[in-house]
């Protein structure tokens, strides 16, 4: 299996949505599965699951801190994108499931979760999912925080979209302007908050690509557009 990978930097949101259904429609009719390294700007998005009451900052907040809003068709409430944090967007044909029309969706997310789990063992880390809840999480000191929120959408053609967003070295302050992915109770951290440095995100985008490829069998890798 081919994944031809694009380390695409720093995109805007609807650059990159309009850039995944491309991709999506190429894989569809024929194409090597694709993976999408991308930053973005300040953003909040709402999924089809998302409660705007779950968005605190209102429209003059959001515009002094540079923050977009956007409804998305990923699955999910609302997230935060910005800068620091790697998002993942795997534009992948799943298998179907044996003797049904349609693909294992749940099975897909369960393995985009223990993705991210074997990348921060990577770091000595251990992430962890939570029955009941979509992302991966880690205990701290002030309990149970997301690291990494997942939020995917598959089309008739068993096409995935959208993915994952992992705090690498993000300011965790705009996540103040949500409720993020409607959970009051938990709290949200970074890779950077863990180890208490910052992280290298080249070699993070590297050992992410790996752990991907060994979860999904992946055994050839294109890169594109100045990945390292």
């Amino acid at each position: 299996m081919t994944l031809v990978v694009h380390d695409s930097g720093l995109m805007p949101y609807h650059e990159a949505w309009e850039l995944q259904r491309k991709l999506a429609n190429e894989r569809a009719q024929g194409g090597d599965d694709q993976l999408l390294l991308v930053q973005h700007p300040h953003v909040f998005t709402l999924g089809t699951a998302g409660n705007e009451t779950n968005v605190l900052w209102d429209e003059d907040q959001r515009r002094a801190m540079g923050v977009d809003l956007v409804r998305s068709d990923r699955g999910g409430d609302v997230t935060y994108h910005g800068p620091g944090q790697l998002v993942i967007y795997p534009i992948m044909q799943l298998p179907r499931e044996a003797g049904k029309t349609h693909a294992n969706v749940v099975g897909y997310v369960r393995a985009l979760e223990q993705t991210v789990i074997a990348f921060l063992a990577d770091y000595g880390i251990a992430g962890k999912p939570i029955a009941g809840l979509t992302g991966v999480w880690v205990d701290t000191p002030d309990g149970e925080a997301k690291i990494a929120a997942i939020g995917v959408r598959v089309n008739v053609k068993a096409v995935t979209m959208h993915g994952i967003g992992l705090n690498l070295n993000p300011d965790l302050g705009y996540f103040s302007g949500i409720i993020p992915c409607g959970i009051q109770d938990r709290g949200v951290t970074s890779l950077q908050a863990l180890l208490g440095k910052p992280v290298d995100e080249a070699d993070a985008k590297t050992r992410f690509v790996r752990m991907f490829c060994a979860q999904f069998g992946i055994d050839s890798v294109i890169m594109e557009r100045g990945f390292i």
